[in-house]
C-alpha cells in the first residue's frame, strides 16, 4: 500500500515524502533476525517472479501484455534475474499497472574486512518511476556489517543514501548509523527532505529503521513518520516448485532448501557444490566456444540494468 499509494499523492513535496515512507519501511521486511547466516549463492540466470494481490486497487483499463502471465494489472508484480556473475550483479523489477507505477533496480556487493567485522557494500541503484505523473526517484541503497564474525556474528545497516527527483529537484538525504562502539543504540536513521535548491529541510525523521520513525516538520509538527513493527505482512504469492522453470530460485535450489529445513547439512553442502560446479563447467564452455550469456528479461544501457518489459514501453 506504501508503495502504490506514492501516485495518490497531488504534490511533489507529498510523492517524495512517500516514497521516502515507503524507502524506509522496505528494509525491516528482508530480515527476521539480526543474527548473521550465509546466503545462498545466486547463478547466472536464475530467475524469480512472484506477485501480491491488491483487491483495493482497481483500474478500468487493462494494461497490456503484463510480464507475469498469470497476473493481472491490479496485481503488484515483481521479477529478478542474476545477470552477472562476475561482479555478482541482481536486477529486479517491479510495477502496478492500474496505479501506473514500477521500480527498476540492479545491485551488488563489494566486500571488506574490518578487523573483526566485514563491510559489504551495496552498489547500485534503483527508480522508481510514476509514469501519470512524469517523475522519477531514483534511490540508494545503505551498506550491510557484519559484526564479532569470529564469536556470534551480527547484521547493522550503515552509510549515507539519497533518493533523488531530478523533474521536481525535491531530494531526500538519509544516513543509516551504526552502533556507536559506547552505546547499545543500534539500528538508528535519520532522513531530511529537501525542496529544489534548498538547504533548508521541510522535515527531519528520526527513529530506527526496524522500528518507530518521528518526523518533525519545519513548521514545528511533530508526528509519528513510521512504525514498521505495526504494519500488517502480505504473504508473496508464486507458483508451486512443481509448476515453475527450471531456473526459478525455488525449483533451482530445493534440494539444498529440503536439506536445510531437515537439518542435513552435509546433503545440503552437497546439493550447492553441484550447482556451482555445474555453472563453473558451462563458463568455461562458454569460453572455449566464445559465445556470451544472454540475459533473459534485463539489458544493460551504461552501468544500469533495465527491464526490456518496462510498463512505460507497453503503454
Amino acid at each position: 500500500d506504501i508503495f502504490v499509494n506514492i501516485t495518490d499523492k497531488n504534490t511533489p513535496e507529498e510523492r517524495m515524502v512517500q516514497v521516502l515512507r515507503w524507502y524506509l519501511s522496505s528494509f525491516h521486511a528482508s530480515r527476521k533476525s539480526s543474527v548473521a547466516k550465509k546466503p545462498y549463492n545466486p547463478i547466472l540466470g536464475e530467475i524469480f517472479r512472484c506477485h501480491w494481490s491488491l483487491p483495493q486497487v482497481q483500474d478500468a483499463k487493462a494494461v497490456p501484455n503484463i510480464p507475469i502471465p498469470w497476473c493481472t494489472h491490479n496485481d503488484l508484480i515483481f521479477l529478478a534475474e542474476q545477470v552477472s556473475h562476475h561482479p555478482p550483479i541482481s536486477a529486479f523489477y517491479v510495477e502496478n499497472g492500474a496505479k501506473k507505477i514500477a521500480f527498476n533496480g540492479h545491485i551488488y556487493t563489494k566486500s571488506s574486512f574490518l578487523g573483526v567485522s566485514v563491510a559489504v557494500h551495496n552498489v547500485g541503484e534503483g527508480r522508481v518511476s510514476l509514469l501519470d505523473r512524469g517523475e522519477d526517484y531514483v534511490v540508494t541503497f545503505p551498506s550491510g556489517y557484519g559484526r564479532s564474525i569470529l564469536t556470534t556474528p551480527w547484521l547493522e545497516l550503515g552509510g549515507k543514501c539519497e533518493i533523488t527527483c531530478p523533474q521536481s529537484g525535491y531530494r531526500a538525504d538519509i544516513e543509516f548509523k551504526c552502533k556507536p562502539f559506547w552505546s547499545n543504540e543500534m539500528n538508528k536513521i535519520v532522513a531530511e527532505i529537501f525542496p529544489k535548491d534548498s538547504k533548508k529541510a521541510l522535515v527531519k525523521v528520526e527513529g530506527e529503521w526496524n522500528g518507530r520513525m518521528t518526523a518533525k516538520w519545519n513548521t514545528g509538527r511533530t508526528e509519528t513518520f513510521l512504525d514498521v513493527s505495526q504494519l500488517p505482512v502480505t504473504k508473496k504469492m508464486v507458483k508451486p516448485v512443481a509448476e515453475q522453470e527450471k531456473y526459478e530460485s525455488r525449483r533451482l535450489w530445493r534440494e539444498v532448501t529440503a536439506g536445510l529445513k531437515t537439518g542435513d547439512i552435509e546433503s545440503a553442502t552437497t546439493a550447492k557444490a553441484k550447482l556451482e560446479d555445474k555453472q563453473r563447467k558451462e563458463a568455461k564452455q562458454r569460453k572455449e566456444d566464445g559465445t556470451k550469456w544472454e540475459n533473459r528479461m534485463f539489458n544493460p544501457v551504461g552501468e544500469n540494468w533495465f527491464f526490456t518489459q518496462a510498463l512505460g514501453n507497453r503503454m
